[in-house]
């Protein structure tokens, strides 16, 4: 028995010591961030956790596959942005002499991979992954070796090759357990000497770099991290960013974002740093929050923010409620194209058109849009939030779009005031007189008694208007629940998984897909911009049921989540 005691004392003794062996082996070598060895001057740092499982994971999901042979990805491939990235693929792949495609990248991901990007117009960029050195030495640019130039770095040899034609050139090396790709021969030698333990300035010297990384926290599976006092003046980034929020963009001088993906849930968290003025104030994000209580149950999408000036709390109710057809056509920013004619110099009905002024545009009532916008500002509007749903008419044909909108007071309006002022404000476009413009209680609102839907009430603080029975009494019902809400100045939220079918049904009648351009079925066409190439992508993504965006300000930076939910 003693003998058994001993044996036992001495095994769990030199599991004890295996154990703390290796977590002392652990703590004492951790892993170096990528972002030690990436050269100062980027302007984009993009970091995965396992590039090689995100690739894998993309490249087997049936949203490629969908949105390959979608309508999106016809527009898509037909864009100017793809066509200049497919010209500097073919001179990359001249330089390279190996394609640029997705066989070649699946055998250059490793696991923790970081790419820094420090040239938007040539593509100039440097790639560092985790390989181990017997796999990065099976690739198809390893295989090609003898075709290239060496040069050596930080005791390491590297391999270069130039296209004498166009200018490009591509180098890449094995060092210790990393692979690296560059397309610039400085920022290779810099990241070998790097790794063999130079002290030249790295991007996390950088303010910009390392004031982000410390506001956002641990990374996430994929982190960017964006430079934007040199990206956002940038001809590139003005011509093709997509939500082309330049002036807003400029307030900004840096920004990280961060991808987690768990189960079911995609969530991305941001962090942009102010170069300026701070935002919205702290009672201000209060009222958001306090305001989103009233959302009812089942809606498409609804925004809460806060009203900093009474314009674009009257934009949303005019644009959104009152009238949301009025109004001049916005300008174009294109310029017109030629219109090639057989030489007509016009008619007589041409005589009376006046080429010295310009054309009568439509404005609305100028006391009625005064009396509206007096009662917002005597009662000084802090937040507004817009609520909107489709659904099919009972026919099935038609889609109705529904939409309310409810402004959060600093004291308790005046419901006879703000009735006056509505009536002010969309009589000229309804009526030569009175008729059909007369408020009539219902339900506890009060609604015209004429053709045209427009529903008010009144509970205290809030005024809401709407143009949809169910909004309406949805939203009052909601008046007292109490909000779990933390302050933002933004919350919205899309159900993509309600509105996606409706979308497609209304924009389908818009678009008139089967017909071509030229009025003949069956031509030769590109996909309509709604109808098939939007919807399109809206079915590729049909397994995103919802989105929700939430904003908060923290002075000197602010705070974005966006979380996706997946049905599957």
């Amino acid at each position: 028995m003693r003998r058994i005691s001993v044996t036992i004392v001495l095994l769990i003794g030199a599991v004890s010591m295996g154990l703390g062996w290796a977590a002392y082996q652990a703590a004492a070598t951790p892993e170096v961030p990528l972002s030690r060895y990436v050269p100062s001057g980027a302007l984009l740092y993009l970091q995965a956790k396992d590039f090689s499982a995100l690739l894998a994971d993309w490249n087997g999901s049936p949203q490629k596959q969908a949105w390959l042979g979608s309508g999106n990805y016809e527009v898509f491939s037909r864009s100017r942005l793809l066509l200049r990235l497919k010209d500097a693929g073919r001179q990359f792949a001249t330089a390279a002499g190996l394609p640029p495609d997705m066989n070649s990248m699946s055998q250059v991901a490793g696991s923790e991979s970081a790419l820094a990007l420090y040239d938007i117009g040539k593509l100039q960029f440097i790639y560092i992954t985790r390989l181990p050195s017997a796999n990065a030495m099976k690739n198809q640019l390893w295989q090609t070796r003898a075709k290239f130039e060496t040069r050596s770095a930080g005791g390491t040899t590297f391999y270069l090759r130039r296209d004498p034609e166009s200018q490009r050139e591509v180098e890449f090396a094995v060092s210790e357990k990393y692979l690296l790709l560059a397309t610039r021969e400085d920022l290779m030698a810099s990241a070998l000497q790097l790794i063999a333990g130079s002290k030249d300035r790295t991007i996390e010297s950088e303010p910009w770099f390392a004031q982000s990384v410390a506001a956002a926290g641990s990374g996430g599976d994929l982190r960017m991290v964006l430079n934007l006092e040199k990206i956002v003046p940038s001809p590139y980034f003005r011509s093709y960013w997509v939500q082309q929020n330049i002036t807003g963009m400029k307030s900004y001088a840096a920004a990280v974002s961060d991808l987690f993906r768990s189960g079911k849930e995609y969530r991305e968290e941001r962090v942009l740093l102010r170069s300026g003025k701070s935002g919205p104030s702290a009672e201000q994000a209060e009222e958001v929050s306090d305001l989103v209580r009233l959302v009812p149950e089942g809606v498409g999408i609804y925004e809460a923010q806060p009203c900093p000036s009474i314009d674009p709390c009257l934009d949303v109710l005019n644009t959104k409620i009152l009238a949301p057809h009025s109004g001049p056509v916005p300008p174009e920013q294109f310029a017109p194209p030629a219109q090639l004619t057989s030489g007509e110099a016009g008619s007589s009905s041409d005589l009376e058109t006046r080429i010295d002024q310009a054309p009568a545009q439509y404005t609305s009532d100028p006391e009625g849009a005064g009396a509206l916008k007096s009662v917002l500002q005597k009662n000084h509007v802090n937040a507004v939030l817009h609520v909107q749903s489709t659904e099919r008419d009972t026919g099935g044909v038609f889609v109705r779009i529904h939409s309310a909108v409810a402004l959060s007071g600093s004291s308790d309006w005046d419901e006879g005031a703000a009735r006056s002022a509505l009536i002010s404000f969309i009589r000229p476009s309804l009526t030569a007189s009175q008729l059909g413009i007369t408020w009539k209680q219902t339900s506890g609102y009060y609604g015209l008694d004429g053709l045209h839907t427009l529903l008010a009430a009144v509970r205290g603080r809030y005024l809401v208007i709407s143009d949809d029975p169910a909004l309406i009494s949805g939203m009052l019902a909601n008046v007292n629940r109490k909000s779990d809400v933390k302050p933002a100045v933004l919350l919205a939220e899309f159900d993509h998984k309600r509105e996606r079918d409706n979308f497609v049904r209304l924009v389908t009648m818009v678009d008139r897909p089967d017909l071509s351009p030229s009025g003949i079925p069956g031509t030769e066409r590109q996909p309509q911009f709604f109808s098939e190439s939007i919807a399109s992508l809206s079915a590729t993504l049909a397994a995103a049921s919802s989105e929700k965006i939430v904003v908060r300000d923290a002075g000197d930076k602010v705070l974005q989540t966006v979380t996706y939910q997946w049905s599957q």
